[in-house]
């Protein structure tokens, strides 16, 4: 590369930068048109560029940005005010300026667009040519006149007098011809370049290959670490493992150094985010307001790169789908203009990402409808699906809830790129919404992609590496309990885990390996996969380590249970499991929610004369009960911070209605729970609900906890108490069978019926 290139490239790189702070400083300057920081802030810029883009004689890009100079000269001395039409033409010149340098970056060369009627409009507006005088040089006349070194009339006389050809510099004319003190002079000379010289003099821009470059050696540095530290600790020599530690500390060091150049402050992507609000907003006839917070968190550059268009999007979408237009707000008692928070933090060793907008949120009632429409769901399946889950349906694939087809919305591509990009980088993607209220996108992605943190499990002969981030808990289970510690539920084998069905991935089984006869130890690694919770079953845990990420080769695209390879200390090589990828492959994220009483009766073998399918429950003192499942219409899961009160009764807000809640403890006196060791027993966070039906009441009956789906015997033994309609064997417990319609009214339910139907 030539030194010219050289040039020509930095000039180009630094213009970018000028030009991320100019879109940021227009905008500053329309909220506040007589800020004169600003004002010379963006005057400088475009005074930069210029006179660079002369001197390699770019001439198109001088001769545009010139005019833009004059305009900005007659806005800094106050002769003009900014209009919506001034920024609006400047920000165009921005937008020109930028395409121009991406030419010059491909090509050389300015190309063949025609600005002509930008500098026509950038002149009209002008009103006026006046002469712009150098942005330094009258910085370096205001100090001068503020520290007494010259007189006003002094400098404006010099500043004259080089605008009309004197090649001299100020500072030289006013010592010479104006006899201003040489030595002040200096002094303030060296003051105006110091800031200035600062920050140039203590950074230096690197090319980003040489950092790719760098980390690659620092991976294969961590990897000759590991297998030294592994051959080391089999060694009886005290001498070489204080090396091999000495050694595993600077290359921890090393490592972390070198992180540290990649890794880059997220306001980078978000800089552009109010540019692009603004023309949307304008487009769309809204006003919008953005708000950023955590500018500051930073993220390696790979993962910024990785994210930048899904962020866009979903900052495109909020203001499109989100923000209702001036009109619609104030009618709906919301301030004319909305708001846009875009918040970053760290949490947990991730970066968590939130876009929240105060719109009209996501109509979980519109997206059923369309996701019928559309063939996605069938009518029964959207009817059974909770608010939460149909809100991910946003996420499928050419699924769209717009009614008409726009240049920015409309055709269904877009949100699932969102969410396959936050994956493939490790990451999650959430949204939760409220109608009326608005919405808010919550993303979760690691920090760095190219050295993590893992735990080594083992199945068979082979290794494998779990992402920690992925890393809930360890299960040990032992001695006779792993005999029956794993049950089946509806087909899926699960444990009990302090009381919460955890649906189990047998690794083993996954993989296609044949398993030598029963263990009599049980190994459960607890991981998360999009807000869902699985235990992955393993043959044995190894240990954590810290692993350098291999991509996998192209022919091995199709298999998603893996997300990369890495080189153990041994020098074997070890493949990452995707937790994401394997949880959809063996089912668990669509079998562990919202399973429907259809599927769950098709499990269950075809009803007989003799038996009849029901749903078996535990109750406070250990007991068994069951209610047949034709009264059941879903189980569900109910947060007990969600349940409200209307007098003396509990109700939950669910599907668009209000569901009564019975709590059969309660209900049934002799059921009530009996405090152990004579103390008060805590409340559970999370209630296990049977919604039933009887007629046209629904309730949900608040349980102890769900067991199974069984056959009981049609013919019962009488029952000896209300609310039961007798008592059968099941499973070698004597089980009691609800009397729902008891059940109902001695709650008062069906009371409360017949009052609402009077009404």
């Amino acid at each position: 590369m030539s030194e010219l290139d050289e040039v020509v490239n930095e000039f180009v790189v630094e213009s970018y930068e000028n030009l991320d702070q100019l879109d940021r400083d227009l905008l500053a300057l329309e909220d506040d048109p007589d800020d004169p920081g600003v004002l010379a802030s963006i005057f400088r810029t475009i005074h930069t560029v210029k006179g660079t883009c002369g001197f390699l004689g770019f001439a198109k890009l001088e001769s545009i940005s010139h005019v833009g100079e004059n305009l900005l000269s007659r806005l800094r001395d106050g002769e003009l005010r900014l209009t919506p039409d001034m920024a609006n033409a400047l920000l165009a010149l921005s937008d020109a300026v930028r395409a121009m340098l991406g030419e010059i970056e491909r090509t050389g060369t300015e190309g063949d667009t025609d600005y002509s009627a930008l500098r026509e409009t950038l002149t009209r507006l002008n009103a006026g040519d006046a002469p712009a005088g150098e942005a330094e040089d009258e910085r370096l006349g205001e100090m001068l006149v503020a520290d007494d070194v010259a007189t006003e009339e002094q400098v404006t006389e010099a500043v004259a007098r080089q605008i009309l050809g004197d090649e001299r510099k100020i500072g030289q004319i006013l010592v010479e011809e104006a006899g201003a003190p040489a030595t002040q002079v200096a002094k303030v000379l060296e003051r105006q370049t110091e800031a200035r010289g600062s920050v140039a003099d203590s950074t230096i821009r690197v090319d980003v290959r040489l950092l790719d470059n760098l980390m690659t050696l620092v991976g294969e540095l961590v990897l000759a670490r590991n297998q030294i530290v592994q051959l080391v600790t089999e060694q009886d020599d005290t001498t070489l493992i204080a090396t091999s530690q000495r050694l595993s500390l600077i290359t921890t060091e090393l490592q972390e150094g070198a992180m540290k150049t990649r890794m880059q402050p997220i306001g980078n992507v978000w800089s552009k985010f109010p540019r692009v609000v603004r023309d949307l907003a304008a487009a769309c006839n809204k006003a919008v307001r953005v708000e950023m917070k955590g500018e500051e968190t930073e993220l390696d550059k790979t993962i910024i790169e990785s994210i930048k268009d899904p962020l866009t999007h979903l900052v495109r979408n909020a203001v499109d789908h989100g923000i209702e237009p001036r009109e619609a707000r104030v009618a709906m008692g919301k301030p004319a203009e909305g708001r846009l928070l875009v918040r970053a933090f760290h949490e947990g060793g991730q970066v968590n990402i939130e876009i929240s907008d105060d719109g009209g949120g996501i109509d979980a009632t519109k997206v059923r409808a369309k996701a019928v429409e559309r063939g996605l769901l069938t009518a029964d399946e959207a009817a059974r699906m909770t608010e939460r889950d149909l809100c991910q349906l946003i996420f499928e694939p050419g699924f769209s809830t717009a009614d008409q087809i726009t240049n920015v919305s409309g055709r269904g591509v877009g949100m699932d790129v969102v969410k396959t990009n936050i994956e493939r980088i490790g990451g999650t993607v959430d949204v939760t919404t409220a109608v009326g209220e608005g919405t808010t996108f919550r993303i979760k992605i690691p920090l760095t992609l190219a050295i993590i943190p893992a735990l080594i499990v083992t199945s068979g002969d082979e290794r494998f590496a779990i992402p920690q981030i992925n890393l809930l808990e360890l299960v040990r289970i032992d001695g006779a309990e792993a005999a029956t510690a794993i049950e089946h539920l509806h087909g899926t084998p699960v444990y009990r885990l302090r009381g919460n069905l955890l649906p189990l991935v047998h690794l083993h089984e996954h993989l296609g390996q044949v398993r030598d006869g029963e263990r009599d130890v049980i190994n459960i690694v607890v991981l998360r996969a999009d807000d869902r919770t699985f235990g992955l079953v393993v043959e044995g845990i190894s240990d954590s380590a810290e692993i350098v990420v291999k991509p996998l080769g192209n022919h091995f695209k199709g298999l998603t249970t893996y997300a990369g390879a890495t080189i153990l200390g041994d020098g074997r090589v070890a493949l990452i499991l995707d937790v994401m990828g394997l949880a959809q492959q063996a089912n668990v994220v669509s079998e562990t929610r919202d399973r429907s009483m259809t599927e769950a009766t098709e499990r269950v073998s075809e009803d007989s004369e003799e038996t009849t399918a029901a749903l078996l429950f535990r109750t406070p003192d250990d007991g068994r009960m069951a209610l047949p499942l034709s009264l059941v219409d879903r189980l569900e899961e109910i947060a007990a911070t969600s349940i409200e009160h209307t007098g003396d009764s509990e109700v939950v807000q669910y599907r668009g209605d209000i569901l009564p809640i019975v709590r059969l403890s309660q209900v049934l006196p002799e059921r009530r729970l009996v405090p152990r060791n004579g103390g008060d027993e805590l409340a559970p966070d999370i209630l296990q609900v049977v919604v039933v039906r009887n007629g046209e009441q629904r309730a949900g009956l608040v349980v102890e906890q769900i067991l199974d789906i069984v056959r009981q015997p049609v013919a019962l033994e009488p029952g000896a108490r209300s609310g039961v309609v007798g008592t059968t064997v099941v499973s070698d417990r004597v089980t009691e069978v609800i009397d729902l319609p008891a059940v109902l009214s001695m709650a008062g339910l069906d009371e409360r019926a017949s009052v609402a139907a009077g009404v």
